[in-house]
């Protein structure tokens, strides 16, 4: 019942995207759209600058997830297998920043942007994610890092091996569960977000997709077909993504429950 009640405003999101704008605005509600209609699509697509918007969303959440990633396994190395002055303030204050509300960031970000003349660009943006995926990749990847035995990384010394090989060959395969599953969380928090790419963002053509979204409700009154249309293509990819890695975030979250 549960899986219903969650699924249902997907399938709804779905179901009138397909419908007719007359069948939309009806009063009584139909659940299957008999006959479909691609015209919400057809008119979301064509929508100005939507291929740009669909590009830089794309380049910036990639960017986001790789980045990230690539930061957060390297400082969660760092942290369980060296040790080093200052290593549980660090790790205190990397909660810390975790739990500062974004919102509250906007000012002194802009600012910040403004100041190293990243304002309204792309990088800027980028980095704007990254340092708010940060504190909850390297936190995690953290965790599933501590269940991984360090004499399998002597081992690999005593045969020769380097530390970058065995990053690269030892602890890299054997956390592929936890990459995956952060990947997750910098995926969507990139995908989403609308503030900031709306207020870092001065030119049109360096909107992301969630601004792109907005543009259907004006002043005249709100395109009810395209925005249900644009907002099912928004929510395709992060489903497909979810889908493809479903399995192996299972294996992430359970093997990820390591108390130290």
């Amino acid at each position: 019942m549960f899986c219903v009640v969650w699924a249902f405003p997907v399938y709804w999101m779905f179901d009138t995207a397909f419908k007719p704008y007359g069948r939309i605005l009806s009063a009584t509600p139909g659940f299957l759209p008999i006959p479909p209609s691609l015209g919400n699509f057809t008119d979301a697509v064509h929508k100005p600058l939507f291929g740009t918007y669909l590009r830089n969303s794309l380049i910036v959440t990639g960017s986001v997830v790789l980045l990230s990633l690539a930061v957060a396994f390297l400082a969660a190395t760092a942290l369980t297998r060296f040790r080093f002055l200052g290593r549980r303030g660090f790790l205190v204050g990397v909660l810390m920043v975790q739990m500062v509300p974004q919102p509250a960031l906007l000012i002194p970000l802009f600012l910040s942007l403004r100041s190293a003349h990243l304002l309204n660009t792309l990088i800027g943006l980028t980095l704007t994610y990254v340092a708010f995926v940060l504190p909850f990749t390297i936190w995690t990847l953290r965790g599933f890092l501590h269940g991984v035995p360090i004499e399998l990384e002597e081992a690999a010394m005593v045969d020769g091996a380097g530390r970058l090989t065995i990053m690269r060959s030892i602890l890299l395969p054997l956390v592929a569960p936890g990459v995956i599953a952060t990947s997750v969380f910098a995926f969507i928090t990139a995908w989403n977000d609308y503030v900031y790419a709306y207020v870092m963002m001065k030119d049109q053509d360096k909107y992301t997709l969630p601004v792109w979204l907005v543009s259907f409700s004006t002043s005249t009154g709100t395109d009810y077909g395209g925005l249900i249309a644009a907002s099912s293509l928004f929510a395709l990819p992060v489903i497909v993504f979810f889908m493809i890695i479903q399995r192996r975030l299972v294996e992430g979250m359970t093997s990820g429950a390591v108390k130290e």
